[in-house]
């Protein structure tokens, strides 16, 4: 372990910030993994305490809560919120009710974390920032998921492009690819249903590398052109409860009413231009997000299936010399990297939750204003309108409100 980790006993010494949790299902644990390692491996203001998680089911909630270390368990979110041992409310439940959980918790006084995207409506997640912004003048702090921003491959990124390392951006390609929905007979959980999850791939996956380009990039996209498709219109429905991304399949069927996936062009304000696509049917692929950025002096590449790389190409090298060549990017100095292990020793995907911990504890204990925060998410979900809104027209661009 590294100096900048505390002793347990320095641990328990510092001021608790009790964490209660919504949702215990895929994201939850999650979660529930960044809580209970953050505060074991970096040096922090707070100790996070994981005081209470929230499930409609008292069994099951019970269960999650030994399997993933809460103190205790709350079948109402409003029993949560107002309790007195939880200063932060971590909501990891279906996207329909990330607004009126996160308002109430505001209300209540305290700190929010919400899962991405930040609502299923551009209304419901403006009314998300308005109640942060009013939070925010009584020193509460509240920050949306999107968890591959602490990617340390993703931060080292933003910064080379922040440093002028490519130059003036031009390009900016998106992808992220899953396979769980090929198989026609895949249950109809909750992620098929527009009620609950507001859109399908876009919101699920698109969400994600909207932000995650905007963010390495450091511009916001102005307008889109898109499609979407659903291609399998029906499914089995579920029986029982969800198990990670599906579950047992009945006999009776229902309709699917999101999109399977989601394709679009895009402009950034600086005049680069971009492509996105989202989708849940690729067979073969699992969690390939890729990204690659061009610019006037090189250019950036970076696939999340091996999330410890990036490649960076520097133009101005001479050409018997230039190409993409290999960062292994877990050198103490990297982003994050302080912390954990000696150089060559890879991270993985749950660590990114440890990481997007830390900072949020940072930003408690400092009294600063968190990122992503409702204001970035709001901005991600009005791009998912506009790409919406495009594929209903025939893939007509459509500007993104609200951007300047």
């Amino acid at each position: 372990m590294q100096d900048s980790q505390v002793t347990g006993a320095a641990q328990q010494a510092l001021t608790p910030l009790g964490v209660g949790m919504v949702g215990y299902s895929f994201m939850g644990a999650a979660h529930s993994q960044g809580w209970r390692t953050v505060g074991r491996v970096f040096d922090l203001p707070l100790r996070p305490a994981m005081a209470a998680v929230c499930g409609r089911d008292p069994a099951a909630v019970r269960d999650a809560a030994d399997r993933l270390g809460w103190a205790a368990t709350e079948t109402d979110w409003r029993d949560l919120v107002v309790r007195d041992d939880v200063q932060l409310v971590d909501i990891c439940s279906p996207g329909d009710s990330h607004a009126e959980i996160a308002i109430a918790a505001l209300d209540a006084g305290k700190h929010v974390l919400c899962e991405k995207p930040l609502a299923n409506t551009v209304a419901e997640a403006e009314a998300m920032a308005d109640a942060a912004r009013r939070a925010r003048a009584r020193g509460q702090v509240a920050m949306v998921g999107f968890n591959y921003r602490r990617v340390p491959a993703m931060s080292l990124a933003r910064k080379l492009v922040a440093d002028g390392r490519i130059g003036s951006v031009r390009h900016v390609r998106v992808t992220y690819l899953q396979d769980w929905l090929v198989d026609p007979q895949a249950p109809l959980t909750w992620r098929l249903d527009r009620e609950r999850a507001g859109s399908g791939a876009l919101g699920d996956l698109g969400a994600h590398i909207v932000d995650l380009a905007q963010f390495v990039v450091g511009d916001a996209i102005v307008g889109v052109s898109a499609m979407t498709e659903t291609f399998v219109p029906e499914r089995p429905v579920l029986t029982g409860a969800v198990s990670g991304l599906g579950g047992a399949a009945g006999a009776e069927r229902g309709p699917v009413t999101v999109d399977d996936a989601a394709l679009f062009t895009a402009r950034l304000g600086s005049g680069a231009l971009a492509s996105f696509e989202a989708t849940r049917m690729a067979a073969g692929r699992k969690n390939a997000l890729r990204l690659e950025i061009n610019g006037e002096l090189g250019s950036l590449s970076f696939d999340l299936e091996r999330l410890n790389e990036l490649y960076f190409h520097d133009e101005r090298l001479d050409g018997e010399e230039a190409g993409f060549r290999r960062i292994l990017v877990t050198e103490p100095g990297h982003p994050y990297l302080e912390a954990w292990w000696p150089p060559g020793h890879a991270l993985g995907y749950e660590h990114t939750f440890a990481h997007q911990a830390r900072d949020l504890v940072h930003a408690i204990a400092a009294g600063t204003d968190p990122a992503p925060s409702f204001a970035d998410g709001l901005q991600v979900q009005r791009v998912l309108a506009a790409v919406e809104e495009s594929a209903e027209k025939n893939s007509t661009y459509t500007p993104v409100q609200g951007v300047q």
